[in-house]
């Protein structure tokens, strides 16, 4: 997957955009119209340019169109100056591999606590991470895709119906997802029942994992997000996978989640104690 350079701009002429997209739209419903007659999965070409193309801004004002560029450019620099500087250790990737091995799919699944170091960790992989329908959305869903993530629409107050099935598709057509399992609002670190539903409709793996460093920032945001300061050391912990199964009873299913649950909390510790040296 290509992402654009973000000291390369490419001026188009504004009819010309809102004609190039207004045509871009009439494709896609289209394809989407051919879908539900004949009951095919989506067009493998046309959901890859829903997720990784980047959003059509046409409909926004020049100032919030500014604001979306530069945020956009400013998070992917400071990401990209910051981690690159980082002392990385990575524990359990055999369990991805286990996950590709065995034919199936992730569905990475981790704390909002760290989607600063996530991001980079697991870049350049086309991983498909749901995003709200929010403006903030615009910038967030612009700097991850120049990582090498695509972005699925929705969240779990807004359109999250739609976001779920889309990534049901990707899972589909052998792209990995990811959830950050307490967004959009939280509580933090209390796992929702996204992943667990998605697993147990997709039949793929959620694979939990946390990112720790050794010295950090915290925002004073509901998720406690962590920057981590540049030269630290930062430990990501891969857990087991997780499997739900169609056939499992109400019951079965509250367990898996509970699992889930544990298993974030038990990674989290022992990232943090791994950072520290403890």
């Amino acid at each position: 997957m290509s992402t654009d350079d973000p000291s390369v701009s490419l001026e188009i002429p504004e009819g010309e955009a809102k004609a190039r997209s207004a045509g871009r739209r009439a494709r896609l419903r289209a394809g989407e119209k051919k879908r539900s007659r004949v009951g095919h999965a989506t067009d493998p070409e046309l959901l890859r340019r829903r997720v990784y193309e980047f959003s059509d801004l046409s409909s926004y004002k020049w100032s919030d169109r500014f604001l979306i560029y530069a945020a956009d450019v400013i998070f992917y620099l400071l990401i990209r100056l910051i981690c690159s500087t980082l002392r990385w250790e990575a524990r359990g990737r055999e369990h991805l591999e286990a996950i590709h091995a065995s034919g199936h799919r992730a569905i990475y699944t981790f704390w909002h606590s760290c989607i600063f170091s996530a991001t980079w960790t697991w870049r350049k992989r086309g991983i498909v991470v749901m995003s709200s329908n929010s403006r903030d959305a615009e910038y967030i869903g612009r700097f991850i895709k120049r990582l090498g993530y695509g972005t699925a629409r929705g969240s779990a107050t807004r359109g999250g119906g739609r976001a779920l099935a889309e990534m049901s598709e990707c899972l589909g057509h052998a792209i990995d997802v990811a959830f950050t399992i307490d967004g959009p609002r939280g509580p933090a670190y209390v796992a929702k029942a996204g992943a667990v539903t998605l697993a147990r409709h997709s039949g793929q793996a959620i694979l939990p994992f946390h990112v720790a460093s050794s010295s950090y920032w915290t925002l004073p945001s509901w998720d406690r997000l962590q920057i981590p300061r540049p030269f630290t050391r930062a430990v990501t912990m891969i857990g087991e996978p997780i499997y739900v199964s169609r056939e499992d009873s109400p019951g079965e299913v509250s367990a898996k989640q509970e699992l889930l649950q544990a298993t974030l909390d038990r990674l989290r510790r022992e990232g943090e104690e791994a950072a520290s040296g403890r």
